[in-house]
């Protein structure tokens, strides 16, 4: 019953998925990359306070979201280049 359930759900949501909107991508992108600095930022002050244990848990985390925000800028300009074609 619980398959025939999932089948269901699964089907009426693909009769009513949203097409591909991609016109507030920069924007949208733009504010995950404002988020995640202030999230690296403020880890960076808490690793005043951290033990060592933390203190690598937390530069190793800040480094994801470095690799993060450099992915997204790229996508960014990605983004601001299909804008100008045209293409969003």
């Amino acid at each position: 019953m619980l398959r025939q359930n999932f089948k269901e759900v699964t089907l009426a949501n693909s009769r009513h998925s949203k097409p591909d909107d991609r016109s507030n991508n920069v924007e949208r992108i733009r504010d995950i990359v404002k988020n995640t600095e202030e999230k690296l930022h403020e880890a960076e002050i808490s690793l005043e306070f951290a033990d060592p244990m933390q203190s690598e848990m937390i530069k190793e985390k800040n480094k994801r979201r470095q690799k993060s925000i450099e992915g997204l800028k790229e996508e960014m300009k990605d983004e601001m280049a299909a804008r100008k074609k045209g293409e969003v």
